[in-house]
């Protein structure tokens, strides 16, 4: 199968029947064998019932549909576990993404060698104020962060070969940062292409404020775990050894001043509060650290290294 295009969908009934006879169209055109799997995350609406007749009406139709909303990572992996394609393709269901950009993506995976690529909408129809310019800040943050040179890493509409997805899970809010997942999954040929971002023709946008907060948050997480998440004792203990060395030559500070000055209390001075505190901070850090090395080390993933090829064995 040439192509798996991965829909997550939310209250979006109006445009799939639009949406999936356009993909048709594109994918009939240039002759790809494909599949639309189209991911149900607990709509309110109609849509499943949509998503069933569709089934009917086109035989590459599949559909997923959740109990409740868990959110569009979630959706996307469960899609992704599904895909059979040798290229899969993801686009938001809302017909803001183009399935005319579909065969220049596929191309770019297939032919030009990329192991990922990522839309970027350079021209946008959102807000300025609520969207475009709270985007470009996390874009900027994120790309100086992951130093990954994309402009646009929460674009829906993103094309990756078949063992990216099945390399990477996608969870909480981490959507947005399947470039970062795939970088440290070891593919390093993600490329970017300018898309086509139409206006909003049906229903509303579903994300609100909150997804900037929960957006570097979670790349925090992510840049963490994924350099320190099989050796956090490289983490916590040099934290730990750093703040426990300095309230130790503070301890021995305040012991030396005391033989010096008999008379002074040692409890009167704010170096001693200082580093009692350093002290117990670096400690239960250290503590810390080796709990978390217990766990990596008992882990059942804890070898769970991609590897690419194998030969011999």
């Amino acid at each position: 199968m040439n192509i798996s295009v991965v829909i997550p969908l939310f209250n979006e009934e109006e445009s799939l029947p639009e949406l999936c006879a356009w993909i048709q169209k594109v994918m009939d055109e240039n002759g790809f064998s494909y599949e639309i799997i189209l991911v149900d995350d607990g709509s309110s609406d109609g849509s499943w019932p949509v998503i069933e007749q569709l089934s009917i009406a086109y035989s590459c139709i599949k559909g997923i549909k959740f109990q409740r909303n868990y959110g569009k990572s979630a959706a996307l992996n469960e899609g992704f576990k599904a895909a059979k394609g040798e290229v899969v393709i993801t686009m938001d269901a809302d017909l803001q993404d183009s399935p005319d950009e579909i065969p220049e993506l596929r191309k770019m995976i297939a032919e030009d060698g990329y192991d990922m690529v990522s839309g970027w909408k350079k021209k946008r129809y959102d807000s300025t104020l609520t969207k475009n310019i709270p985007s470009k800040f996390f874009n900027a943050v994120t790309r100086r962060m992951s130093k990954i040179p994309l402009h646009d890493f929460n674009c829906g509409l993103k094309a990756y070969k078949n063992k990216v997805i099945k390399s990477i899970e996608v969870y909480g809010e981490m959507h947005r940062y399947i470039p970062v997942l795939a970088k440290w999954a070891g593919f390093k040929k993600i490329g970017e292409k300018i898309v086509e971002h139409r206006p909003r023709k049906y229903g509303v946008t579903k994300f609100g404020w909150e997804r900037f907060i929960n957006g570097f948050l979670d790349l925090a997480s992510i840049m963490f775990v994924g350099r320190f998440g099989k050796r956090p004792m490289h983490f916590f203990g040099s934290w730990g050894t750093a703040c426990f060395f300095i309230g130790l030559l503070l301890s021995i500070y305040l012991i030396i001043s005391k033989f010096v000055d008999p008379e002074y209390a040692l409890t009167n001075r704010p170096a001693f509060f200082l580093a009692l505190t350093l002290l117990l901070l670096g400690s239960q850090l250290f503590l810390v650290g080796f709990m978390g090395e217990l766990i990596a080390r008992n882990s059942p993933e804890r070898n769970s290294y991609l590897v690419e090829k194998k030969l011999g064995i």
